[in-house]
């Protein structure tokens, strides 16, 4: 299906129109990956027959196996079948356009000196459901990566020890975090290379230089750039895994922010629309104001752009690398048992015993009604507005 040539699409689309159109996607888009996916095939497959349904699920499907926002990068390869490089590019920016306005203007007021009680208060009451979120997050993503391993004792018994490592690294030695996915994925290509490729530990030496870079101590504006590009060009699986990432780096490495205050990034991120990888911006906007907001994001974003725009015509080849699909295979399971470790020094970070029940009803709301993440937290900083117009401190 991927020729690598779009020639045969570009002329069905004007530039302008893929503006409007990815714009409009970037304006509705809440409720993360799911919605976005969702909302792309409305429009590419049934709508405006740009993309047949066999394209737009193997887009999905291959996007899927890279690393970083996979649905800002189908809506980028989206647009790149449209109308090439310029749609592409055309097409990302304008999809991640207004959640990153929206959500800079946010962290300016949820990050100021002093806000005013009842911004602190819908904070606090957000902030309490986010660890709530994150087990929903991990627990969503673990079905399909426990088939994904296969049946037998011994590729189960590996997804456990998968997810424990990714579990434990989470919870105990966050900037590490990245050394920890990258080595579950390399131990489950080692135990598959003889059923596979014999040439594989060769292929797999190319991501060991990006694990000795971790080792480097940066500060500042490096520091940060680093950070986001962690969230942009080594974050595997689903959205939340920036949590796990960043948290470490931002709270306690680099004391952009406290750990109440990462609690309202990551609420920040997940109720503004277009992709959740935004949470990158406050922690930027935390880091060096604007402009370091502007800066994480342009890092944690360019490395999906490359992705598509370099990788599209190989499509099919990445899909088919027994090599890559077995990296993923083992790197999976860590980032969901990341995610749900996540959930202890998010828990930790609370501060007020109000929010105790707040996160106690985010877990019914979520795990046993199967409400969504958008109206959980919705209803979590409604409560904590309550609290703070009724004199509780927050």
């Amino acid at each position: 299906m991927f020729d690598g040539d779009p020639a045969a699409t570009r002329a069905k689309v004007s530039l302008a129109t893929i503006a409007t159109q990815w714009l409009r996607l970037g304006c509705i888009g809440f409720g993360g990956p799911p919605t976005h996916i969702a909302l792309l095939r409305r429009m590419c497959v049934e709508q405006r027959h740009w993309l047949d349904a066999n394209e737009f699920e193997d887009g999905i499907s291959t996007t899927s196996l890279l690393p970083g926002p996979a649905s800002t990068q189908l809506a980028i390869f989206c647009a790149w079948r449209l109308r090439g490089a310029a749609g592409a590019i055309l097409g990302g920016v304008c999809f991640i356009g207004p959640g990153l306005v929206l959500i800079l203007a946010l962290s300016a007021a949820f990050l100021a000196t002093h806000p005013p009680l009842w911004i602190l208060g819908a904070a606090a009451g957000a902030g309490a459901a986010v660890p709530a979120v994150a087990l929903h997050a991990a627990w969503g993503l673990t079905p399909p990566s426990w088939r994904r391993i296969g049946a037998r004792r011994s590729e189960r018994g590996r997804w456990l020890v998968y997810a424990a490592v990714g579990a434990v690294a989470a919870a105990t030695i966050g900037p590490y975090l990245v050394l920890v996915l990258l080595g579950c994925g390399i131990s489950e290509v080692a135990v598959r290379i003889q059923e596979y490729r014999p040439s594989a530990p060769g292929a797999l030496m190319a991501w060991m230089p990006v694990a000795v870079v971790h080792t480097v101590a940066i500060g500042g504006l490096g520091a940060l750039a680093f950070v986001a590009f962690k969230v942009g060009a080594l974050s595997y699986g689903g959205g939340f895994v920036i949590v796990p990432l960043m948290q470490h780096d931002a709270v306690s490495t680099y004391h952009w922010m406290t750990g109440p205050q990462f609690l309202d990034a990551v609420a920040l991120g997940q109720i503004t629309p277009g992709p959740v990888v935004l949470t990158v911006a406050v922690v930027g906007y935390a880091a060096a104001g604007i402009g370091g907001g502007l800066l994480a994001v342009l890092v944690a974003f360019a490395p999906s752009f490359v992705f598509v725009l370099a990788g599209g015509p190989r499509f099919d080849q990445i899909r088919s690398n027994v090599t890559i699909q077995a990296f993923l295979t083992g790197a999976g399971p860590a980032v969901i048992g990341a995610i749900a470790g996540s959930t202890i020094p998010l828990g930790l970070a609370l501060q007020a015993a109000w929010q105790i029940p707040v996160l106690a009803g985010a877990l019914i709301w979520l795990l046993v009604f199967r409400r969504g993440v958008v109206s959980t937290l919705v209803l979590a900083a409604a409560a904590g507005l309550v609290v703070a117009l009724a004199g509780v401190p927050v």
